[in-house]
């Protein structure tokens, strides 16, 4: 979810998944995938970088945790093995 302002400036948190394409006209309308349209003050690239961290986000929580001993045999797969750094 993203937080939005219409253009009567009232705050509306809108489903990112929804969001089918963005036109600039010069307002920015956004259309979903439900037929609807929505027009809000922010600037298309305001509304992609939101979008953006809120996947980043979602993508963060659902990865699992690296622990350090996996990260370790990961670093030396990458050196061929050899753990000279020790």
């Amino acid at each position: 979810m993203i937080h939005l302002t219409r253009l009567n400036r009232l705050p509306i948190v809108l489903n990112a998944d929804l969001i089918e394409s963005i036109e600039v006209t010069p307002d920015t309308v956004i259309a979903l995938t439900t037929g609807q349209k929505m027009v809000v003050l922010e600037k298309a690239d305001e509304v992609v970088r939101k979008v953006v961290e809120f996947r980043r986000a979602i993508y963060a929580a659902a990865a699992p945790p690296v622990s350090r001993s996996a990260a370790d045999g990961q670093e030396l797969e990458r050196n061929g093995g050899d753990d000279s750094r020790a």
